[in-house]
């Protein structure tokens, strides 16, 4: 069911009121940036495709142990193919200490971004009856 204007307005306004008022989240949250991790996708699927040989093989000579490490070595491969890059080892400490930087933290900018929404949907339903 499509939305109606009025709703896809109130959405478009909410996108800009976070991307406006919690930037670390949506650059957190937000896609991938950059260029994916090639060399770990081609080896996932040399993995899963070794793996799949693996469980064949197992199921073939009837031996379930094989047939479970071949299991274990697809999944992995899998896993690894479709896992998001890692980025260099200096991101994850920047993004612990970006809420500390904050005045006020990450506790206390999420209520006040609450309320604002809080307070714009009652005075639009107050408009609108």
């Amino acid at each position: 069911m499509p939305l109606s204007e009025h709703e896809q307005r109130l959405l478009e306004e909410m996108e800009r009121s976070l991307y406006h008022n919690d930037a670390d989240f949506v650059a957190t949250v937000g896609g991938r940036r950059g260029r994916p991790a090639y060399r770990s996708i081609v080896l996932g699927i040399l993995l899963a495709v070794v793996g799949v040989g693996v469980l064949i093989t197992g199921v073939f000579i009837q031996v379930p142990i094989v047939g479970v490490l071949g299991f274990v070595l697809m999944f992995g491969g899998v896993l690894l193919a479709i896992a998001p890059p890692r980025r260099n080892a200096a991101a994850p400490e920047d993004v612990a200490d970006r809420p500390a930087n904050r005045s006020g933290g990450s506790g206390s900018a999420q209520p006040g971004f609450m309320d604002k929404l809080n307070d714009r949907w009652d005075k639009r339903q107050d408009g609108h009856n």
